[in-house]
């Protein structure tokens, strides 16, 4: 094979070791867990909001950002469930950064073994503070040492066909989201789902496995092909395929950000929340429709907008992204708690 060997990597089991979580910070993931599955399932009828960095990168500013989240999940805990994005992978459509744990720093070389230690260490700070995390599922393999400390799971647009990723889905104890494919195929991203909700033959770690097969598997709609998919229309196709194929604890999650923020052919971060307020609306005359939207993602830092890491620029430390732009914190939390009020009033 054509590759080159710079060095060994830690084991999972020294990086847990290094870098370990409290009891406590064990107890809360599994707590969250189940909370978010109760939502899902509609037990709970709160709503989940997905919020934060596109990346999660620099480590102060994310830390710092999570301070504030934590405290404002307290404040609208009675209606909503709030997941941070610690997101430490990032795909890329041709090329570019992928993300702190392989380059922690985005000026400096490629090193994976310092992601490694940069990524637990961020990871379990903010568990610690209490709040559930989420990232998406670019790389399956080597995953212990991080997906443990996950309360939700995203499989992203350009993975959601992919068999591996469908059965790494299925073998999670969390709940997950598999996003509609990058050309928008509806069909194929409830395939996604039924494939992650059962079980799976596969070797893992020299012996021969079969998976649980993941129940909490849903279906987040992210827009395709430079078109939003969040509108009536295309929550009621779902729900027509998810009774047709028997999806189990149907459940949708719109991503305000992605293709389903884009206007003209062009990404605007701030029509995420209107995009929130405008499904709400919509939904308002629609109870089954209604019922089946369990939440939101979008992408949140501290500063609005974005900067280039690669034009040779200095970079802005604290808490402007280097990846997709992003609502400011100021607009993020306005929005929760508007959404919060509504959602009480039901």
């Amino acid at each position: 094979m054509a590759y080159e060997i710079i060095k060994k990597v830690p084991t999972s089991d020294e990086i847990i070791q290094k870098i370990p979580l409290s009891t406590e910070g064990y107890a809360s993931i599994q707590q969250h867990h189940r909370e978010i599955e109760d939502i899902l399932s509609g037990k709970d009828s709160r709503l989940l909001m997905i919020v934060g960095p596109c990346s999660a990168w620099p480590d102060t500013a994310v830390l710092e950002y999570a301070k504030s989240l934590a405290e404002l999940s307290k404040q609208v805990a009675h209606s909503i469930k709030i997941v941070m994005r610690v997101y430490i992978q990032k795909p890329r459509t041709v090329k570019g950064w992928t993300g702190p744990i392989n380059q922690p720093d985005p000026l400096a070389d490629p090193d994976i073994e310092a992601g490694i230690w940069y990524c637990r260490k961020l990871m379990t700070q903010v568990v610690e503070m209490g709040l559930p995390i989420a990232d998406e599922c670019l790389f399956t393999h080597n995953a212990r040492g991080f997906q443990e400390l996950l309360s939700w799971v995203a499989i992203g647009a350009r993975s959601t066909e992919d068999q591996e990723h469908r059965i790494f889905a299925s073998s999670l104890d969390c709940p997950v989201g598999m996003k509609n494919p990058t050309h928008g195929s509806l069909k194929i991203a409830v395939n996604s789902i039924l494939a992650a909700q059962h079980p799976h033959y596969i070797v893992f770690d020299g012996y021969e496995v079969k998976t649980a097969g993941n129940k909490y598997a849903h279906l987040v709609l992210r827009g395709s092909n430079d078109s939003s998919n969040y509108g009536v229309e295309y929550i009621a196709e779902v729900n027509e395929l998810f009774k047709k194929n028997q999806v189990v604890n149907p459940a949708i999650i719109v991503d305000v950000s992605h293709d389903n923020c884009v206007i003209d052919g062009v990404k605007d971060h701030n029509e995420q929340a209107n995009i929130v307020l405008r499904v709400i609306e919509s939904l308002k005359e629609q109870p089954e429709l209604k019922n089946l939207v369990k939440g939101f993602m979008l992408e949140s830092f501290i500063k609005e907008g974005r900067q280039n890491a690669e034009s040779g620029n200095p970079i802005d430390m604290s808490g402007l992204s280097i990846t997709d732009p992003c609502l400011s914190w100021e607009s993020t939390a306005k929005l929760i708690l508007e959404v919060a009020k509504q959602h009480a009033k039901g």
